[in-house]
């Protein structure tokens, strides 16, 4: 079948993170729209992938995804066709309203429309963005069944698996309290601890505790755009904070105070993300004044307190003085393992108190064996031998990737060696004036727009080496250098 002209299709627009899920849904909105009618002959594979300049598997792995939902037909040796008869099609007019959604309740958030379809798009051959995450292969998982075998025993003797604290297991809280307080300088009690299922969980539920009608929530002007989704669909406006070479710009805080009722303000002031700039002693100071003076709350997101190598960390902003408003949350996650959703927050009781209300109505508890297991490798001393132990693996990734940055690229791209965590901020501007950034396909880089809620051109990435060894270091930032050089 000849074509008179080929298909274009513009992806710039379409919703969606990753490549897989804007290409799927700019040809269903395409075909719903009319603009690809039934029997149309689409672009091959190859051809489509050569005009984006992105993977042929991703390509492939849409079509095909199409096709099982019905949008689409292959037929062998011919092409790939939208269907004649369309999934939406056939169906009595009931079954078509509810499928237009036209009585579907709205989104609280845009944002979170995409995040939430992005996450459901993740497949295993698509490539999913690697944002300085922690390494699979540096669980420690013959040391967490032995751990979880001797406490599931335990339990099984007691017959203490019931119903318990939404706030979290005793032993857990006391274990979260004595690391707070021995290696960050808090003073607390366990009633100040609640244990939860992650960082993420401590974001939605401070956020849920606070009251979008006294105020709005300040965040960083690059910032986690789960945190920015959590605030929208409790309800609040979200003001963006400017940064600068030293991150958070008091400056331009106190502009935003004189203009807004705040509530709260977000920040991440150990590594910045996704600058990864460590917040300075001074300006820790001063954000504890106006909160001081204001009335407004902090929520400190400490995600990865543990990586930091040049130095002792700074202390977080919940331990200095005038600290009464923060609320500090952190997170296990990325010492032992993603999958266990183990996180904590330390606030005032009274706060506590709330956020255990809110965990009783959505979780009723947590979950008391891997609080148990926690608690054990704490008080056991393992867990801190584990975080030595990755640390120094971590540090020597992150040394390693800066040579690699400079090696492959010399002077075309700028970048500070980060204190800690386990990605670097790059500057590319010398080298990616005219890239578009549709067309990155490294799931080792996320680029400088998807931290901001506005449409930016992209001058720097967040480069991830955290889950990499040395060899895929080097594969990663060469594949790099040719998409940034093509």
């Amino acid at each position: 079948m000849k074509r008179p002209w080929d298909v274009q299709l513009w992806l710039e627009n379409s919703p969606g993170l990753t490549l897989h899920s804007k290409l799927l849904n700019k040809l269903i909105d395409d075909i719903q729209k009319g603009r690809l009618a039934p029997g149309s002959l689409l672009p091959g594979s190859r051809s489509l992938a050569r005009q984006h300049a992105i993977n042929r598997k991703t390509v492939q792995s849409v079509y095909e995804e199409l096709v099982a939902q019905g949008w689409l037909i292959a037929r062998q040796g011919s092409g790939t066709y939208v269907a004649d008869v369309l999934p939406e099609k056939g169906l009595t007019k009931s079954y078509e309203k509810l499928l237009s959604g036209s009585d579907q309740l709205e989104t609280t958030s845009k944002l979170l429309e995409v995040l939430s379809k992005d996450a459901r798009d993740h497949r295993d051959n698509v490539v999913i963005s690697n944002d300085g995450t922690p390494d699979p292969r540096l669980i420690p998982y013959e040391l967490l069944s032995r751990t979880y075998r001797r406490v599931c025993r335990g339990l099984s003797q007691k017959f203490s698996l019931g119903y318990g604290d939404p706030k979290g297991t005793q032993e857990v809280r006391r274990a979260v309290c004595k690391m707070l307080k021995d290696d960050r300088f808090m003073n607390c009690t366990i009633d100040q601890v609640c244990i939860l299922r992650g960082s993420q969980m401590g974001i939605y539920l401070a956020s849920k505790v606070l009251d979008p009608s006294k105020g709005a929530i300040v965040m960083e002007e690059l910032c986690y755009r789960l945190a920015k989704a959590a605030f929208e669909s409790n309800g609040f406006t979200v003001v963006l904070c400017k940064l600068d070479s030293q991150g958070l710009n008091i400056e331009c805080l106190k502009s935003i105070l004189k203009n807004h009722n705040v509530v709260a303000i977000y920040v991440t002031p150990h590594h910045q993300y996704p600058t990864t700039l460590c917040l300075p002693m001074d300006r820790r100071l001063a954000l504890l004044e106006l909160s001081r003076s204001f009335g407004f709350a902090i929520l400190e997101d400490d995600y990865d307190h543990e990586f930091h190598y040049e130095s002792s960390p700074m202390p977080p902003l919940a331990s200095l003085p005038n600290s009464q408003n923060v609320v500090y949350i952190g997170s296990m996650s990325k010492v032992l393992a993603p999958g266990l959703r183990l996180g904590y927050m330390k606030a005032d009781k009274a706060f506590i108190d709330r956020v255990a209300q809110e965990v009783l109505v959505i979780d009723r508890q947590g979950n008391p064996v891997s609080e148990l297991v926690l608690s054990d490798l704490m008080t056991s001393g393992e867990v801190k031998r584990h975080i030595r132990k990755i640390r120094q693996v971590y540090k020597t990734r992150r040394d390693f990737a800066a040579h690699e940055l400079t090696r492959v690229f010399g002077e075309s791209v700028d970048f500070n060696l980060p204190a800690g965590g386990m990605a670097i901020w790059v500057d590319m501007s010398r080298i990616a004036k005219d890239v578009f950034p549709d067309r990155y396909e490294n799931k080792d880089i996320s680029l400088e727009s998807l931290f901001s809620s506005e449409e930016i051109y992209s001058t720097h990435f967040r480069f991830g080496f955290g889950a990499l060894n040395e060899y895929e270091i080097t594969q990663s930032i060469e594949n790099l250098s040719h998409i940034l050089k093509q």
